[in-house]
């Protein structure tokens, strides 16, 4: 399952780098959450939480229908 959500991930990543920020996969949970820290740009940005659930999420679930969330670590 880490290795879909990687793929995942490095599908949404040029989006994010284009507005200068990044992602990072930091582990997914046993109630599989998918745990990312925002980089760059993108970690003091006020429109992130927007960005994770509209953009991250959705794309991370699309790919890998048993992933229940996503949430940033700071």
């Amino acid at each position: 399952m880490r290795d879909e959500v990687e793929k995942a991930i490095d599908e949404i990543r040029p989006r994010l780098q284009a507005d200068g920020g990044d992602i990072e996969l930091i582990g997914i949970t046993e109630d599989n959450i998918v745990q990312v820290r925002l980089r760059g740009a993108c970690a003091g940005c006020p429109g992130a939480a927007m960005t994770l659930k509209m953009g991250v999420e959705r794309v991370i679930k699309e790919r890998v229908p048993q992933i229940k969330g996503v949430e940033n670590i700071q």
